[in-house]
């Protein structure tokens, strides 16, 4: 029996880097294919009219799910820019639900929608539930945008680049 020739075990070597190279790869692509199609969590939001909108009556509408508090100034600072990409889309399809974090005193809430004359569905999570079904939600502000079939296709925290966001709500309102 021959010994392997000197060039034999490199080329092993490099079939071996090359073969955990692809595997990574696909776990990776596998990884954010499967994290682009999660589904959002099927909720109830309660508005502060006492309105019910559960995740099923939204379905077939883009949704914009945004996690505040009236203590937030980084939300405070987004909120005029969310009130005109909500404007703007609203007519295409676009969903948009506030929803007050627990620790927010709900009469400030509710000030503050009136005060600013928010367009857009505002909820209360006085439980805390909301934030919990979404992931443990604990930062703010953090957006949520949901497809027409119900999956998360993106999830901000802290303000979003807005011109990313309109194309994204572009894109996801044609589909």
């Amino acid at each position: 029996m021959q010994s392997p020739t000197p060039a034999a075990p490199r080329n092993r070597i490099w079939i071996k880097a090359l073969t955990a190279v692809v595997i990574v790869a696909i776990a990776v692509i596998g990884y954010f294919s499967l994290a682009a199609k999660e589904a959002a969590p099927n909720v109830t939001f309660t508005g502060l009219n006492g309105e019910k909108i559960t995740s099923q009556s939204l379905r077939g509408k883009v949704v914009m799910v945004n996690f505040w508090a009236t203590s937030c100034t980084t939300c405070i600072k987004e909120m005029p820019q969310m009130i005109e990409t909500y404007n703007k889309y609203k007519g295409q399809g676009l969903e948009f639900v506030a929803v007050a974090m627990s620790y927010d005193p709900p009469n400030y809430v509710l000030n503050y929608t009136e005060t600013r004359k928010l367009p857009f569905k505002v909820a209360l999570d006085v439980q805390g539930d909301l934030a919990k079904s979404f992931g443990d939600v604990k930062l703010t502000p953090t957006t949520f945008v949901i497809d027409k079939n119900g999956n998360i296709i993106k999830r901000y925290v802290g303000e979003p680049e807005f011109a990313a966001l309109h194309q994204l709500l572009e894109k996801a309102l044609a589909a």
